[in-house]
């Protein structure tokens, strides 16, 4: 896709990150844009400034984990813009500790928002996507799932967080062979950010009381918690930067998106492990001093 004004997007997570960020950047393209975000107060903000730049803006308030609401978006979407050329289905939550310790609750929650809104948003915006490319030859169409590195590698105590994380990757492949199957005008890609300051550790801000359990954060979750903050909010990339990424590959027609490409390596070394039939190696080879930190802290919280 290489035109992008006058064309629509829908951008779930546009409140703040990489959504915000990909909203503005494309507005100033000339695109509408459909904002929907779990946070009304950040979306209302967000929505009021990304209409400044120009352009239509309709700003829908959702749970992207709710299939009826993600369909209620897409209708929406359709009845004031029609099909949309861009989908980004980007909203998520991030959450740690040890895997068996993870409630119902947290599984719920963060296979819901990570997974199924993924998911929710390829089976309700594909269709209609598809659509508008057989009606017309010279429609594009482009989907964007955000995964993450946790995708693609297993870090410890971020149990429930990597698995989301591999399905959207899985999901992403999938969705990418089966277009080619019936298609050369949707396309997709898959972001798989690592350590970017976007707020993604503030995420049980952000956590339905009917998605939460009775139970305080163990200790391992806590300490999840405290090193995903501070890997967070260290960052040198910015989610702009990231947007730009996104939107260069859509452009592109390019699939894979790494915010950090150097990190590869380890993925790389994951692979050969599993070609090889190793058992998983040491994700902190390169720095122990992390993996040590991590040994440390669990074993003085008596886990």
């Amino acid at each position: 896709m290489e035109n992008f004004k006058g064309r629509t997007a829908v951008i779930t997570g546009a409140g703040s990150g990489f959504g915000l960020e990909t909203s503005r950047l494309l507005a100033r393209q000339g695109m509408n844009i459909v904002m929907a975000d779990v946070q009304a107060d950040a979306l209302e903000a967000a929505a009021a400034e990304v209409r400044g730049l120009g352009v239509e803006v309709l700003p829908f308030r959702l749970d992207i984990s709710k299939a009826a609401e993600v369909e209620a978006l897409g209708a929406a979407t359709k009845d004031r813009f029609g099909a949309p050329h861009f989908v980004f289905n980007n909203a998520g939550v991030g959450f740690g500790g040890l895997i068996w310790e993870h409630s119902l609750k947290d599984w719920e929650w963060v296979v819901g928002v990570n997974l199924m809104g993924v998911a929710h948003g390829v089976r309700v915006f594909t269709p209609v996507m598809l659509a508008a490319a057989k009606a017309d030859p010279a429609y594009r169409g482009h989907i964007t799932n955000t995964a993450s590195m946790a995708g693609v590698l297993n870090a410890p105590n971020m149990g429930v967080y990597n698995v989301t994380k591999h399905a959207v990757v899985s999901l992403s492949e999938t969705l990418y062979q089966d277009l080619r199957l019936v298609t050369d005008q949707v396309h997709c890609s898959v972001l798989c950010p690592y350590f970017v300051p976007t707020g993604i550790h503030e995420s049980h801000r952000n956590r339905p009381k009917d998605q939460r359990g009775d139970e305080k954060p163990t200790a391992s979750q806590l300490i999840a918690q405290a090193m995903s903050a501070k890997a967070v909010t260290s960052g040198k990339l910015t989610a702009a930067d990231v947007a730009q990424m996104v939107v260069d590959a859509m452009r592109d027609e390019r699939f894979y998106i790494f915010s950090h490409p150097q990190a590869l390596g380890m993925a790389q070394k994951r692979l050969e492990d599993l070609v090889q039939m190793h058992n998983p190696s040491d994700p902190f080879e390169g720095k122990p001093e992390i993996g040590d930190r991590l040994r440390e802290a669990l074993r003085q919280a008596g886990v």
